[in-house]
């Protein structure tokens, strides 16, 4: 693509690895719904193209697409957040390797850490990424990876995003952003820092709730070939129509966050008046401990919400009794979802350091109408 032409975000989203179909015109990627290549002789591959798993047109325009809105030099599209994931420890990882994560990270990749890379011998300490010297004494020779979740999940703290990756090169490791809560298009980790981006793209990229997926992106072009080898070897590769769903999705990925963030906004304002709301997590509130550093490296503070209600019973009656904000677990889709992350996305971390309050609600605001949604939470609240 050239940059001299199209820079700006939204355009690289429409079409970055998305240039006409040579042969036919079509403005849109075609699906490439094959298995296998015709080779032109023994070793004459074609656009470098032999077999789906290792490479697949549809995949390559998603993973060109991907690459650019993130700025970095690779990407690679996966089945799921967590096959990118687990490609992503065992690119990196050996047995006696040591990570630093998020005392309050997904609940899934607590899960993939301490119940499939910990058996494997990969050691791991949860620590809260916003305080800087507990990252730093957390660190130990054997320290590979920093695993960042900025902002995480569910509780929204805020991670200094250029300070971890100061931390983490000064200890020779690597410091790996999942960006899922954010998206490219209100940060940008590699920028920062950051040696590589994980996604989730089932949430806010591909943005409808209609295909699972995950990503990985980075500059480095010797990481970049790490990771390609790991997933060719192990094969957990995004099929060419979930491909072609998460790239229409990315389309739009601009205009959908401006919509998530004005109607979260919304929301927040909302629930901080509610005389039955305890408390309010959010990154874009003056008073939340990581504000400052998400005004530094975030463009807007996205469309996730968490609240505290005071005990369980109340925050599972919320989250039963709204009609629009649709309970389910997920996020990043159109429409609105509530959940109860200690009982349903979180579970796996229960009785662990990472176990989240069980009076907890999320959020995740879609992009329909503000006064809507606000008048179902007003009535589930009562």
């Amino acid at each position: 693509m050239d940059n001299d032409v199209r820079r700006s975000f939204e355009t690289l989203a429409i079409h970055a690895g998305q240039e006409p179909d040579a042969t036919t015109g079509a403005v849109v990627p075609p699906i490439y719904q094959v298995s296998t290549y015709k080779q032109d002789g023994i070793g004459g591959l074609r656009g470098g193209y032999e077999y789906s798993r290792s490479a697949n047109p549809t995949r390559t325009a998603l993973e060109t697409c991907l690459a650019e809105i993130e700025g970095g030099t690779r990407g690679l599209a996966f089945a799921s957040g967590l096959a990118a994931e687990d490609a992503l420890l065992r690119a990196v990882c050996r047995p006696g390797a040591h990570i630093v994560i998020p005392d309050d990270a997904y609940g899934g990749t607590y899960r993939l850490i301490a119940k499939v890379a910990e058996p494997w011998g990969v050691s791991f300490d949860p620590v809260p990424l916003g305080d800087i010297a507990a990252v730093r004494a957390a660190m130990r020779p054997e320290t590979v990876l920093i695993w960042a979740e900025t902002p995480t999940n569910p509780l929204l703290g805020i991670a200094d995003i250029a300070a971890l990756a100061s931390v983490a090169h000064q200890a020779g490791a690597l410091l790996a952003v999942d960006n899922t809560f954010a998206s490219p298009y209100l940060q940008r980790p590699l920028a920062l820092g950051a040696d590589v981006v994980v996604h989730s793209t089932t949430k806010y990229i591909g943005g409808h709730s209609d295909v699972v997926g995950g990503a990985l992106v980075t500059a480095d072009n010797v990481l970049g070939d790490q990771l390609a080898f790991h997933q060719n070897a192990m094969g957990a590769v995004a099929g060419p129509f979930d491909a072609w769903l998460t790239l229409r999705g990315v389309k739009t990925l601009a205009v959908r966050m401006d919509r998530h963030c004005a109607n979260a906004e919304r929301v927040v304002g909302l629930l901080t008046a509610h005389p039955r709301v305890r408390e309010v997590l959010y990154p874009g509130l003056p008073d939340h401990p990581g504000h400052d550093v998400a005004v530094k490296q975030m463009a807007k503070f996205g469309g996730m919400v968490s609240f505290r209600m005071g005990s369980a019973a109340e925050a599972v009656a919320v989250c039963e009794n709204t009609k629009l904000f649709t309970l389910g677990e997920s996020l990043g889709g159109v429409e609105s979802l509530i959940e109860h992350p200690h009982r349903m996305t979180h579970a796996s971390a229960s009785g662990s350091p990472l176990e989240v309050p069980d009076d907890l609600v999320r959020l995740s605001v879609g992009i329909e109408d503000a006064g809507d949604l606000l008048r179902d939470l007003e009535r589930a609240l009562g």
